[in-house]
């Protein structure tokens, strides 16, 4: 491990000009995913100086104006001139694209940072950024503008202390969506980075509330104790997840695992700590592994292998059923595609995984049959449910042949057929179906009412999910089938718009299928097809003149601005916050005119054409989309609130109790 680290590690391949003008190419999008990348692309930096040993704490922080400080104890950044390039190290890392340490393994054997432009992109894409370094027995700084030093690299001080500082603000023109952080997003990426690194301690602050709330992130457990967090609640086998280590050819492969009580499977697989949510060779190495040491053992069991036809084989999804697991390689040469960094793509890492996990799963079920027979039980349960699923399925396909085209006989179906141009209403209730109906666009809009209960896919085996009364309808009008069979190009609508009443049963109905889409057709929520609409709750109306109001506090706006407009008018029905203002002026009879106030209880209140104001106009109506920020956090939300143990839940209400909004 070398330490010392100066201008001359520093190698450049050049350019940077490229980075504003497309800004997606290096950060994904400009958008929510593409800001908050600026973040993980900075505290990366100082993850790969944990990884190299000289960094073990790390403060990440949102200050106000949408400021973010992410500092670190690591070496800091070199700020001697570079021998070729003849400026400042620091301000070659922050200025050129392809410049950084990580290219020199004398200075990084891993990193995740691999192509040297994360800091530089940051800088580019920022209003402005200042990067504070303390090394050498001095303090450091420089402040550039869109990427253009503004300052030299200045001694501002002395000091023992060493690390590097990076403070910017995002540039509003690049994100025009927003330049507010998500807290949240960002805590669940600084959790896994915690958990993959369990030496580190990462401070998460936000400074922009009025009493700015801190996180400490320190998990001395590692990807067991990311495994156990993940399951939180659940049923698991074994009790201590199954924990594999080795290293080969200087890739290091860390496995942790366990089997749960679901019928899902969670595989988080991570390379020098960047997620590869598109898993890649490793997860290819790790799956054929399990399939092909579990299978041995079941061929070898003549007891369990009656359970079964003969014919049959445990697939991998059968064998993965309830698994949970966490792959976090540690790869010299890795090779990413695309600067997001989300899919691996060396083979020789394939080869290493798959040899390592053979080795250590055969080992460790042999010293231990009652965890294996435990799995393979599960497994060969699952096997049933495949093939009864696949019979099922078979049946359905029968039955859509003789039906014709197949779809739901309460489906009103809209003329057009591109998918792209074509939106599902799926409304709660007939009467507010028949609403529904009245007031859509015929052309492009569809109607699927629900009625009866919806069914918790939670607490159920798939072939259940198949053939339920209720979900059949919707699994039939998307048209793109559900669980390891979907396939998004088939789906008839990129617009799935859940339209239920503001009320206690409407959020429960929209938890229900929203926890049914996450499970099975998961593509639906990443692609960004799913929405859910927003009715309004109240109809404010004076003469002629209809305002519909969304909230308790538009509601009051509306009214304050009509009776500013006319001091005389009396408001009817103005809700409790409303009455006791009102009575004096109703004692006036000075009723010149009246402001009425209608509170909608639900949908079918509404006709068609109120409806079609409010909620289904594409040029007036508000939606919000669905979206998962964090695939981990989601899951485990999903498994707390809807799954079978009631303690876990009893935890999260309890913690959660002060955000809770009662519609009594």
């Amino acid at each position: 491990m070398a330490s010392n680290y100066s201008a001359g590690n520093i190698q450049v391949l050049k350019g940077l000009e490229a980075v504003r003008k497309r800004p997606g190419m290096y950060i994904g999008s400009t958008g929510p995913r593409g800001l908050h990348h600026l973040v993980y692309e900075t505290v990366d930096n100082s993850i790969d100086e944990a990884m190299a040993g000289f960094c073990d704490t790390i403060v990440v922080a949102l200050e106000k104006d949408d400021i973010v400080r992410v500092e670190d104890n690591g070496r800091g950044i070199p700020v001697d001139i570079h021998p070729t390039e003849k400026i400042s190290a620091l301000e070659l890392v922050l200025t050129r694209l392809h410049a950084g340490g990580k290219f020199d393994k004398g200075s990084y054997k891993v990193s995740g940072g691999l192509h040297g432009v994360g800091v530089s992109c940051v800088n580019a894409l920022s209003d402005w950024m200042e990067a504070t370094v303390k090394r050498d027995g001095h303090v450091y700084r420089q402040y550039y503008e869109r990427g253009i030093p503004k300052t030299k690299v200045e001694v501002i001080g002395d000091t023992d202390a060493h690390g590097t500082t990076i403070r910017w603000k995002a540039d509003k023109t690049i994100f025009t969506e927003t330049t507010t952080y998500n807290f949240d997003s960002l805590r669940e990426r600084l959790r896994e980075l915690a958990f993959l690194n369990s030496g580190i301690v990462i401070t998460f602050r936000d400074e922009r509330l009025e009493n700015p709330k801190e996180e400490i992130l320190k998990f001395e457990g590692g990807i067991n104790q990311f495994v156990k967090d993940i399951d939180v609640g659940k049923a698991v086998v074994p009790e201590e997840p199954i924990y594999i280590k080795e290293e080969r050819d200087d890739v290091i492969t860390e496995v942790s695992l366990h089997y749960n009580n679901s019928y899902s499977e969670n595989v988080h697989t991570f390379v020098n700590d960047i997620n590869t949510r598109d898993g890649g060779t490793h997860l290819e190495g790790f799956k054929s592994a399990l399939r092909f040491v579990l299978n041995k053992f079941f061929e070898a069991n003549e007891k369990l292998k009656k359970a079964i036809d003969k014919e049959e084989k445990l697939t991998y999804e059968d064998l993965s059923s309830g698994l949970t697991a966490v792959i976090s390689m540690k790869v010299p040469e890795p090779e990413f595609e695309g600067q997001t960094k989300e899919k691996l793509g060396n083979t020789e890492v394939r080869t290493i995984v798959d040899q390592i996990v053979k080795e250590k799963l055969t080992l460790y079920f042999e010293q231990n049959p009652q965890v294996l027979e435990s799995i393979l039980k599960k497994a060969i349960d699952e096997a049933k449910a495949r093939i009864a699923a696949r019979k099922a399925k078979d049946s359905m396909r029968k039955k859509t042949m003789s039906d014709g085209f197949g779809l739901p006989e309460k489906l009103s179906d809209c003329s057009l057929k591109d998918p792209e141009l074509c939106e599902v209403y799926i409304v709660e209730g007939d009467s507010a179906g028949g609403s529904a109906k009245k007031g859509r666009d015929p052309k492009t809009q569809a109607i699927l009412p629900l009625w009866g209960k919806m069914l918790n896919v939670e607490k159920v085996r798939p072939e259940k999910v198949m053939n339920n009364d209720k979900l059949e309808p919707i699994i039939a009008s998307l048209g793109a089938g559900f669980g390891k069979d979907f396939n998004i190009n088939k789906l008839r609508y990129h617009k799935i718009i859940i339209m239920a009443d503001a009320d206690v049963d409407g959020s429960h109905i929209r938890t229900l299928l929203l926890t049914f889409f996450f499970r099975y057709m998961p593509q639906l929520i990443e692609n960004g097809y799913v929405y859910l609409a927003m009715p309004p709750l109240f109809k404010v109306q004076k003469g002629k003149k209809a305002f519909y109001a969304y909230s308790d506090e538009e509601r009051d706006r509306i009214l304050a601005e009509l009776k500013s407009e006319d001091p005389d008018a009396v408001v009817e029905n103005p809700g409790e916050e409303g009455e006791a203002q009102e009575e004096a002026a109703q004692d006036t009879k000075k009723k010149k005119s009246k402001i009425d106030v209608q509170r909608y209880k639900g949908l079918g209140e509404m006709d068609g054409n109120q409806l079609w104001e409010t909620t289904m106009d594409p040029a007036h109506r508000k939606m919000r989309v669905v979206t998962i920020p964090d695939a981990i956090a989601a899951d485990k939300i999903f498994s707390v609130c809807m799954g079978e143990e009631v303690e876990p839940r009893r935890q999260f209400i309890e913690s959660n109790s002060s955000y809770a909004n009662l519609d009594i």
